[in-house]
């Protein structure tokens, strides 16, 4: 069985760490077992950081809806044109399936 070098582990570990690092979350200020998040939505949570080895503390929350706004702020907004890119021109006249057929098209047909 052939076994990874020790060097390569670690380095394996690091990364995973290094991506890890500065993860929030929000533990609950209640007794007995964290339960979901949606149970007691008003009991105050501890916002935590994780630093690589670590949970510590950050910050305190009066309730749930405030911790969500805490681990999860808005995305900004991308503004869009006032009005979309239309052609310079009308379109053409043409015979294509989408078209009404004139009068004299269909007279002609």
């Amino acid at each position: 069985m052939d076994e990874e070098p020790l060097e390569e582990w670690a380095r394996r570990r690091d990364e995973r760490r290094a991506l890890s690092k500065g993860r929030l979350r929000a533990v609950p200020l209640t007794r007995g077992p964290h339960r979901g998040a949606h149970v007691e939505p008003d009991a105050p949570r501890v916002i935590q950081e994780w630093d690589g080895t670590q949970w510590v503390t950050v910050g305190l929350v009066d309730d749930l809806a405030a911790a969500k706004a805490m681990l999860y702020p808005p995305q900004p907004v991308e503004e869009k044109p006032a009005e979309w890119d239309r052609p310079p021109t009308p379109l053409g006249k043409g015979r294509g399936r989408h078209r009404k057929p004139s009068p004299a098209e269909e007279r002609d047909a």
